[in-house]
């Protein structure tokens, strides 16, 4: 018989099968609809087209018995089933209803079911593609009984199956499960394409009807019951066929008649089947008891049941009666002077049967009855949040209280709640703006997207500041700030301009701010009406924390940017705008007023984290984690990062300011010594957009520290180039913030570019002179030392010069390197002494960093005699030709293998990649004119006398 054909049978399965194959007959009784809609399901599948079909019930109903009626009549006709039954004690076996699925497609071969059970990883999950191929060949219907008992893992299965669902895949699902949930979610299984292309139905299974009961009871008794009978057996049952069934066999057993004569024994059994089965039966309940038991569902837990009775409005029944009812049915169980439903999902399932509007009512005026009472705000907070406006006075206090304690918690999706339900009571302007700006803020972590549109709404509605009584800018102004910090600058910068013609005087000066600090494309296109540029000394603190910037990006003035920056950051930091105080310590960090910078930042965080802004909180810790960089305090800057993190995940950064995070990342972890969780970040994908913020050189940046330090001279000059070509658009020139000319020039130079590598160092210089700052001077001249190898003097006085500007400049990390670059110049002309007093001097600074660059560097160099260890340059006063071609990492490198270390060792001692070592050694062969390590051998021996095994 066709598939299609098993819609006129809607008691009967096959010829074949027995009556009680698919379990008590009975079950089936009144399933007539549901039966037709499996045949739906298998004639589509039949013609080679997917639906999904989900049977739920009350525990007890037929929906088990159904989707088993539906796999037999599957297999009748020739359709492939697969089948699996979850079960509480299976709750925690990992893809435990997987397993059974795809038994029968693996047979004897535990392989892939082996490597099921061991996957823990992301997408692709094993077996998916399995059941595809399956279905390719041979309808396929999956059945699942019972998803409400489905382990996590098989539930993520399930879900990410339903994904593939298609119209022209012939794989259909039939389901059931109890209480209305299970893994057929196919709101958020389904892609978009296919939500509408697959037909998915969910079908609440319905309790039997008297009809129905009335036939049961023909069935087991054999003889019909009476009119009274029948009426309180579907009164106690609530037509549930499992405890109809239940009671009816116990009934039977017992050689009891259906008639009103048998009534209180057909009561005591029921009263206990029916606490056995937990079923709800409410439908037999008198109104004013389902009344009670709603509010037992809303607030049980937190008011007496004098409250609750008196909150269900119940007056035509006591409290006693009504007590006894619900305890009856097993429903309740009673503590003290409360009544508690038994089961969490009898309370879910009573909550999710109430109509919409009631409960919301009903939650509103428990909500008020409770905080009479005098209930804590967290559980008045959990009713508010379920009940309509309530328009009291206590309400939105009592909404923020629980969006503070969220947040303390870190439960970000409740403190939304929190603020999106405050929003809906009836507000001021000035008040609503606020709200609105917190939730925003909030969002941030929780719902970046919604937070960023919520912003872009606040800005259009939100009052000027002269509408508000306030001494500090108007909302639509702070956010606009707060939009800037979330890393959104093009939009800052647009709104900014578009809202500057018609914002009051008070907003103007700050507004201007904004717009030149997210101005930071070269690409811009003109405000139209224009919006006029920044004084060059401007007093306002927004403007001059904004020119500060522009004056340390441009690279001018050192000494009018740390006035500015100074006068942006006077005043009360939770009445100004943020941004521009963060730009004003960005900016005392490049005028090398480090102390200064830390303190604003600080104020800054503390304004941050009162004012719950996360977005802005992450962004300071960044460059406060910049900041203990620079002075060498790389275990402080890991915290700092480890908080801006906490503060803002990654993945709730916006995509043009995580590549700062990212960067920061990357260089802390390089100096740290751990170069692989620092290739692992630089490797890492970046979101769509990230490319287009200002703080994608940063991450070019330090991509092309990494692959200098792999010898990738080729990758490291690409980068490089492109992070400085960047910052050259937008007119950021100041070595002090991104010293990325040094490594260029490094990178011409070995990939054979030493004109290039002289322009630039010559310009890294100039510039670094220009700006001033010892740090600055300093480090231009530390990190182009080696561009002088063709005048060893005056390398040699460059490094030194370096020591002496960078000894009392806050860029201690740079000092440090200076010294141990010194102490291998000094060994290199003898000075044994100096040198070992440069090598302690880092080694104490760096004694609780043992892992770090800086400490490994210093044990390489504290004992160049010994074995183990290699000098700088050979020995002999006669350097062999190409050997100062060679920079000082290929020398070490050559030195080690020359002792007869192998690559590995090699990269372990000096803390690289074997790719590293290979590429070093390849270079210094090619500028020694050698063919390998015996050459090199022969080469150094002859130069240093006989050479210490490794061995």
């Amino acid at each position: 018989m066709h598939p299609s054909k098993a819609r006129n049978h809607p008691t009967t399965c096959t010829p074949q099968c027995a009556p009680d194959a698919h379990g008590d007959p009975a079950m089936l009784l009144e399933c007539g609809r549901e039966q037709r809609l499996i045949g739906d399901v298998l004639h589509r599948l039949g013609q080679g087209a997917g639906s999904v079909l989900t049977l739920t019930g009350r525990p007890g109903h037929a929906q088990n018995a159904l989707v088993r009626w539906g796999a037999c009549r599957a297999r009748h006709h020739g359709l492939r089933v697969l089948r699996a039954q979850a079960t509480p004690t299976e709750r925690d076996l990992r893809h435990g209803a997987v397993l059974q699925l795809l038994a029968p497609l693996h047979g004897n071969d535990g392989r892939a079911l082996d490597a099921l059970i061991g996957h823990d990883g992301p997408p692709p999950l094993p077996g998916i593609a399995d059941v595809l191929r399956c279905a390719d060949t041979v309808p396929t219907l999956l059945v699942v009984e019972d998803v409400q008992w489905l382990d996590p893992a098989s539930h993520t299965w399930l879900q990410t199956l339903l994904r593939h669902f298609g119209p022209h895949l012939p794989l259909a699902a039939l389901a059931s499960s109890c209480g209305g949930t299970g893994a057929f979610d196919t709101d958020d299984a389904a892609g978009p394409a296919h939500r509408d292309a697959v037909p998915a139905r969910h079908v609440v299974v319905p309790p039997l009807t008297d009809r129905g009961v009335a036939a049961t009871v023909r069935a087991y008794c054999g003889t019909p019951g009476d009119e009274e009978f029948i009426a309180a057996l579907t009164s106690a049952t609530a037509g549930n066929p499992a405890v109809l069934r239940d009671v009816l066999r116990q009934f039977t057993g017992l050689g009891h008649q259906p008639d009103a004569a048998h009534l209180p024994q057909l009561h005591a059994l029921t009263a206990g089947v029916v606490g056995d089965h937990t079923v709800r039966a409410l439908d037999g309940l008198p109104p004013e008891v389902n009344a009670v038991l709603r509010a037992l569902a809303v607030c049980g837990d937190l008011l007496d049941f004098t409250r609750v009775h008196a909150l269900a409005g119940a007056h035509s029944l006591s409290q006693d009666r009504i007590r006894t009812l619900l305890s009856n049915v097993g429903l309740t169980v009673s503590v003290g002077d409360k009544v508690h439903i038994r089961f969490p999902a009898s309370k879910a399932r009573v909550i999710e049967d109430m109509p919409a509007a009631e409960r919301a009512d009903l939650y509103g005026r428990a909500a008020a009855l409770a905080h009479g009472a005098g209930v804590n705000d967290e559980d008045v907070a959990h009713l508010l949040l379920r009940s309509p406006p309530l328009g009291a006075a206590w309400v939105v206090p009592l909404l923020r209280r629980g969006f503070v304690a969220a947040l303390r918690r870190e439960d970000h999706q409740r403190a939304c709640a929190c603020l999106s339900r405050a929003l809906q009571e009836p507000l001021a302007l000035d008040e609503r703006s606020r709200l609105t700006l917190e939730l925003a803020a909030a969002e941030a972590v929780a719902r970046p997207d919604a937070g960023d549109r919520r912003l872009r709404e606040l800005v259009r509605s939100a009052p000027a500041s002269d509408q508000v009584p306030s001494t500090g800018a108007g909302l639509g102004v702070r956010a606009i700030d707060l939009g800037l910090a979330r890393g959104n600058s093009e939009w800052a910068r647009s709104t900014a301009g578009e809202t500057l013609p018609d914002a009051g005087p008070a907003d103007r000066e700050e507004l201007v701010a904004l717009f030149w600090l997210a101005a930071v494309r070269d690409d811009d296109a003109p405000m139209i009406p224009v919006v006029p540029p920044l004084p060059d000394r401007p007093a306002p603190p927004a403007q001059a924390g904004a020119r500060a910037w522009q004056l340390a990006t441009a690279g001018e003035d050192a000494d009018k940017a740390r006035k500015l920056a100074r006068i942006a950051l006077t005043g009360d930091p939770g009445e100004s705008l943020m941004m521009p105080r963060l730009a004003a310590c960005a900016a005392l960090f490049a005028t090398d007023d480090h102390d200064e910078a830390v303190h604003g930042l600080d104020e800054m965080l503390a304004t941050a984290r009162r004012a719950h802004l996360r977005s802005l909180a992450a962004r300071i810790l960044n460059l406060r984690a910049r900041l203990h960089l620079c002075a060498a305090r790389l275990d402080v800057a890991e915290r700092d990062l480890d908080a801006a993190e906490r503060a803002l995940p990654p993945t709730s950064w916006h995509p043009r300011a995580l590549p700062n995070l990212i960067a920061t990342r990357i260089l802390v972890s390089a100096e740290a010594g751990r170069p692989d969780r620092a290739r692992q970040l630089a490797t890492a994908p970046v979101p769509a957009g990230g490319e287009e913020g200002v703080w994608w050189p940063s991450l070019l940046f330090a991509r092309a520290r990494l692959a200098a330090a792999d010898g990738d001279w080729a990758e490291a000059l690409r980068l490089s180039l492109e992070s400085g070509r960047r910052l050259l658009r937008r007119q950021w020139v100041n070595p002090a913030l991104l010293s990325w000319r040094p490594l260029a020039a490094e990178a011409s130079v070995e990939t054979g570019d030493p004109t290039e590598a002289r322009r630039l160092r010559d310009e890294e210089l100039a510039l670094a002179d220009r700006w001033g700052t010892a740090s600055a001077r300093g480090a231009a001249r530390l990190w182009t030392r080696d561009l002088f190898a063709d005048d060893r003097d005056q390398a040699v006085r460059r490094s030194r010069e370096a020591t002496e500007l960078l000894r009392d400049s806050p860029a201690r990390l740079a000092y440090l390197w200076s010294r141990l670059y010194q102490a291998g110049a000094e060994a290199a002309l003898g000075d044994t002494a100096a040198a070992a007093r440069s090598v302690e001097e880092v080694s104490r600074t760096v004694a609780a960093l043992p892992t770090s660059r800086l400490a490994t560097t210093a044990r390489a160099l504290s004992a160049p005699a010994a074995p183990h260890q290699v000098s700088a340059v050979p020995r002999t006063a006669v350097a062999p030709p190409g050997w100062r071609e060679l920079t000082e990492a290929e020398r070490r490198t050559v030195l080690l293998a020359a002792r007869g270390h192998g690559n590995r060792q090699i990269a372990e001692q000096i803390a690289v990649s074997r790719r590293t070592v290979e590429l070093r050694l390849s270079n210094a062969y090619r500028k020694l004119q050698i063919g390998g390590r015996k050459e090199l051998y022969r080469l150094l021996e002859a130069l240093e006398g006989p050479i210490a095994d490794a061995s």
